[in-house]
């Protein structure tokens, strides 16, 4: 989810947590605890600091290691540990537990989207991202901000919070029956359908889908329960050549390699360079395709320039290949 979600759904959690006697007849250990669960639902996206050092380390890391199940029960016991430094008489136990509710509940529900997480690790690094809740979600926010209205106007926030998640609850699996039914009218029309992957929108009636059968890739949108396909593309394995080795050993490329299920690739020659560029096939925006993986390689083999990144027009992604004379 979005850091906007991540932190109403901390503050809710506090409210919840009223409904622990323990929490409930003590002050200072609500308070605690409230701390507690806001930093507890954001923590794991703390790795967003990893973008200041360069777009491919972001790319390979966030929603990795932090969200993995070691990190899961590391962010707890640290979180809960360090309010417990400044809060010593409040009890540590249940500071812990609703800590380590929101830290459980971020990782969570960030399977449910595109993008996904690695939770799994360190048994299995791969992504698992279910694709039927958005990013932000504009219901999901929608009910934890009037919950919090509520809570503010005098609401009891343990039973408003519990209503407000039974909803929500309710909506995951409405969601979830969505997908099932798109994905099922997508192999009934291609039966040699290999993996689809669904992106929801901000529109609750409209998905992006991409598609992979044996030999095509085909990108399409889904509104009102009707499919339609935008575009086709062959399915063509990687070529294997020198060229192609070192663009993969490219730490844009590689970055992009590692994340992206869905893509195809074009090579393209010109004059002193050849630029090999990757597409990822999930995103298509406004008949455009915006992230992508780039790397030019001279007559020499040598790598001049990459990027890897969210880009939306192809002037802005040449500016970024070069910043001066520096490739980024």
């Amino acid at each position: 989810m979005d850091t906007g979600t991540h932190i109403v759904m901390g503050i809710a959690l506090g409210g919840l947590a009223t409904l622990d006697p323990v929490v409930s007849s003590d002050p200072a250990l609500f308070n605690a605890v409230l701390v507690g669960t806001i930093v507890g639902s954001h923590a794991p996206d703390f790795d967003t600091i990893l973008k200041l050092k360069n777009n491919a380390t972001y790319i390979r890391n966030h929603r990795g290691l932090t969200h993995s199940l070691p990190a899961v029960i590391t962010w707890g016991l640290l979180i809960a540990g360090i309010i417990h430094l400044f809060a010593p008489q409040v009890n540590l136990l249940h500071l812990w537990m609703w800590t380590f509710l929101a830290v459980i509940i971020h990782v969570f529900v960030d399977i449910f989207n595109a993008y996904g997480t690695q939770a799994y690790r360190p048994f299995s690094n791969k992504w698992i991202a279910h694709g039927f809740i958005n990013t932000f979600d504009p219901y999901i926010f929608a009910l934890h901000i009037a919950g919090i209205g509520a809570w503010l106007l005098g609401a009891n926030p343990g039973y408003t919070f519990l209503i407000i998640y039974a909803v929500i609850v309710l909506y995951y699996i409405k969601r979830y029956m969505d997908k099932r039914e798109i994905v099922k009218k997508i192999k009934d029309y291609y039966p040699q359908t290999e993996q689809i992957s669904t992106s929801p929108t901000l529109k609750q009636n409209f998905w992006r889908v991409a598609i992979t059968t044996h030999d095509n890739f085909y990108v399409g949108k889904v509104e009102n329960g009707h499919i339609e396909i935008v575009d086709e593309f062959k399915k063509v394995p990687l070529p294997k050549s020198d060229m192609m080795s070192i663009a993969k050993e490219d730490r844009n490329i590689s970055a992009f390699l590692s994340f992206s299920p869905v893509y195809r690739w074009e090579i393209n020659d010109f004059d002193d360079f050849t630029e090999i560029r990757f597409i990822d096939l999930r995103y298509r925006s406004k008949e455009y395709y915006p992230f992508v993986a780039v790397v030019q390689i001279d007559d020499n083999m040598r790598v001049m320039s990459s990027y890897t990144g969210w880009i939306f027009s192809e002037q802005k992604l040449q500016s970024k290949l070069y910043v001066g004379d520096n490739p980024i």
